[in-house]
């Protein structure tokens, strides 16, 4: 059967059907169409006639369209389609309602109202029946729906007259993830189709029988049946509950089987010694270790001294201390002999980790032999930086010192992951701040590696994928809590413009008071100049909610200089841009007077966003705030407050009050726990691709799971697996899960777990 699910879809539905779904759907095999599940269900039972619609209230009727008019709003930007629609189809019908026979009836009209509805415009032509799903509405003392839920129905089956109205009456009708041209009734039809061609019993089951027999599942080829053609309610939910398992079942036992390969790879040991860098490093702090820092380096420790990969997360809010503890595992790799790469996203923060690590090295930070090529003398540790816009006699330096061994720690952006960079012993890869990165990134300076090395990737704020991976047990976490003493509490405010104008004047002169008592100030803007569309983070996908806002002219650095420049309440005041396209001693400098105080306001991208340490400033304005997501906010408002100084974050926004984007604002507004925050980015992003590259979420691959909701299915699942795969490592006795497997992981899930 599993040949028959590979098989193209003309050879089930025809061409012409197969060339439709694969032109709006992308899916091109049997098991692709078999597997596209509705997103909800709609209850032909609660079905009210026109001439009974009850105000305020939610309703759903089968109606046929008598006209439809497209117009230009006169106030605002856009379209409204008028839909006048009746419940009289011409024929003696039935007209539904709890299964009641409404034959006989005076028949109703009623105007519904879509703005800027080009589906509606395109799909409810005269003579086309659908049925309507909103709130009733009163305007001018006139009943009406406006922008109601709608699917075309003209091939349903009410109009059959053989079929038992009360049967009718409870079946549900699925609603599918629809294109404009391709409506959710057409993939229905087309669906159902395809079920009929196909041998469902046949279907392989790659959930044991005893897993089925305990959790009292449907057989799949039931499931798959109910799921797209339920007679009711119940059925639809046993069917999704069953499928969403056995989904859970085939991605845990992947990433147990990849776990059990894990365990029998074989990575370089780096086992701490006792008079080593590290042993010097601790002696010399000038402060204690949190009792999180001691527990969570521990833990490194330990598994940096196994023989196999260490493939660990430390998640910690801004501060808390996650460099010392990513520095300790690095010098007890240098100590054993090996060398450590730390991968940072922009140059600015690059260079900041290498200033920083060098001062906290202090006396042991020199040009140098590794510790263990030293003969374990651990004497000193070369620190060396490696970036694109270094000179280029000092980037080949900085690359024969790590090809050569001489540098212990390198420590460098993207230009580390170039063809030409190598290294003598790459035993350790720290990430930071990983949102920044995509997996091929990470992955292509783990290839660098004699040895699987062992992996460390620190952030402050989870992205959705980190927080789905890590409910999915692929990554093993560990948590900083604490916050350092001296950190001073920041209050976020949400600055709407659209209600309140005035304030925009205001934002200026609050910066203006920050600054006369001696503090400095960030504005953070989406853009650099007027000609570009954002600049937003490598790898991170404008928010959700911020697409179809053409109209908007959003904030840049390069405008607004301008206007500040020319803002009477802040007269007198030095202030500069700074982003990405600024050359690099040009931002450097700008940074150095920033950190000097002899900058007072400091107008950038976000380049900031992450590493920048300036313990005087103490306000920072983020224009145009929705454009942004929640990790990227949470990350800039971490500039603020660092020196003992309470901090002020202002997220200004023009969008109206409601605008599905405010709700990211709110949310930061709401709290700074970073890992609260993340739970809503889950909420709001998806879960990404769980294997896969794709960072922000938008479009999961996951088609029944949501990481957030089915947590206890997901635990089920992955002790299920875990049972399996301990007993059965190569699921010799499960053709089925294994089976099942190979085809979750298309060629590019299966490389993402290959690479760990």
């Amino acid at each position: 059967m599993n040949a028959e699910l590979d098989l193209a879809l003309e050879r089930r539905i025809g061409k012409r059907s197969a060339a439709v779904i694969e032109k709006h759907l992308g899916i091109t095999t049997v098991d692709g169409l078999l597997n596209y599940f509705p997103r909800r269900y709609m209850s032909r039972g609660e079905l009210t006639p026109i001439s009974e619609l009850p105000l305020d209230e939610d309703v759903t009727l089968i109606a046929r369209v008598l006209s439809s008019s497209t117009r230009t709003m006169q106030a605002r930007r856009g379209t409204i389609t008028d839909v006048i629609v009746s419940d009289d189809d011409g024929q003696q019908g039935l007209r539904l309602v709890g299964g009641r026979d409404f034959r006989g009836k005076v028949p109703g009209t009623l105007k519904i109202s879509f703005f800027n509805g080009y589906k509606a415009k395109t799909e409810l032509l005269q003579g086309r029946r659908a049925l309507f799903s909103g709130k009733v509405t009163s305007f001018k003392g006139q009943l009406g729906l406006t922008n109601p839920d709608f699917q075309l129905v003209d091939d349903d089956p009410f109009t059959d007259s053989g079929q038992d109205p009360e049967k009718l009456a409870a079946m549900p009708i699925p609603v599918y993830p629809a294109t404009a041209k391709l409506p959710s009734w057409k993939i229905q039809k087309t669906i159902a189709t395809l079920l009929e061609t196909l041998d469902l019993d046949a279907l392989p089951d790659p959930v044991p029988t005893e897993v089925s027999a305990r959790e009292g599942f449907l057989p799949v080829s039931r499931a798959y049946r109910l799921i797209h053609v339920p007679e009711s309610a119940d059925d639809w939910r046993r069917a999704r509950d069953r499928l969403r398992y056995h989904e859970a079942l085939v991605l845990q036992s992947a990433l147990a089987r990849r776990r059990a390969q894990l365990a029998a790879e074989e990575a370089t040991a780096r086992r701490p010694v006792g008079d080593g860098l590290l042993a010097a490093f601790d002696a010399n702090l000038p402060f204690t270790l949190t009792a999180g820092q001691s527990a969570v380096g521990q833990t490194l420790a330990a598994e940096l001294a196994r023989d196999t990969p260490m493939n660990r997360l430390l998640q910690g809010e801004v501060g808390s201390g996650k460099t010392v503890v990513a520095l300790r595992a690095m010098l007890q790799v240098i100590d054993a002999g090996g060398q450590a790469a730390l991968l940072a996203p922009t140059e600015v923060l690059a260079a900041q980790h290498f200033d920083s690590i060098r001062r906290s090295l202090g006396a042991l930070s020199g040009d140098g032999l590794l510790g263990g090529l030293a003969g374990g003398s651990g004497v000193s540790v070369q620190v060396t930086l490696l970036t694109g816009s270094m000179p280029t006699a000092a980037r080949r330096q900085a690359m024969l010192d790590a090809a050569s061994g001489t540098a212990g720690i390198i420590i460098g952006t993207h230009a580390l992951l170039g063809d030409n960079v190598s290294f003598y012993d790459l035993g350790l890869i720290v990430v930071d701040e990983q949102h920044r990165f995509g997996v091929e990134q990470r992955d292509a300076l783990r290839a660098k590696a004699r040895k699987p090395p062992h992996l460390l990737v620190m952030t402050a704020t989870p992205i959705p994928r980190t927080v789905a991976m890590t409910v999915f047990g692929d990554l093993e976490t560990s948590t900083l809590s604490e916050l350092p003493k001296g950190r001073a509490p920041i209050t976020t405010h949400l600055v709407g413009l659209a209600e309140n104008p005035a304030w925009a004047a205001r934002i200026w002169a609050r910066a203006r008071e920050e600054i006369d008592a001696g503090r400095q100030v960030y504005v953070v803007c989406p853009k650099i100049g007027t000609d570009d569309d954002g600049d937003f983070s490598p790898g991170e996908a404008a928010p959700p909610g911020a697409e179809g806002e053409e109209g908007r002219e959003l904030a840049s650095v390069t405008a607004v200089v301008e206007h500040l420049l020319a803002e009477p309440s802040l007269a007198g005041v030095p202030l500069a841009p700074l982003h990405g396209r600024q050359e690099p001693e040009l931002k450097t400098e700008t940074m150095a007077g920033f950190t000097a105080n002899r900058i007072k306001l400091l107008v950038s991208t976000t380049v900031i966003e992450v590493g920048v340490d300036v313990h005087n400033a103490t306000l920072m304005v983020i224009l145009d705030a929705d454009r942004f997501g929640i990790s990227q906010l949470h990350q800039l408002r971490g500039r603020v407050g660092r020196g003992g100084l309470p901090g002020t974050c202002l997220l200004v926004t023009a969008l109206e009050p409601g605008h599905p984007s405010r709700r990211r604002l709110e949310a930061v507004v709401a709290t700074t726990d970073g890992f609260v925050l993340s739970q809503e980015d889950l909420k709001l992003r998806r879960e990404g691709d769980i294997l896969g590259a794709s960072q922000s979420g938008g479009r999961s691959t996951l088609k029944l799971l949501r990481v957030l909701e089915h947590e206890d299915v997901i635990a089920r699942a992955r002790e299920d697996a875990q049972h399996i795969v301990g007993g059965d490592p190569l699921l010799a006795g499960h053709p089925e899960l294994a089976d099942a497997i190979e085809k979750y992981l298309n060629p590019e899930k299966e490389a993402f777990l290959e690479r760990g």
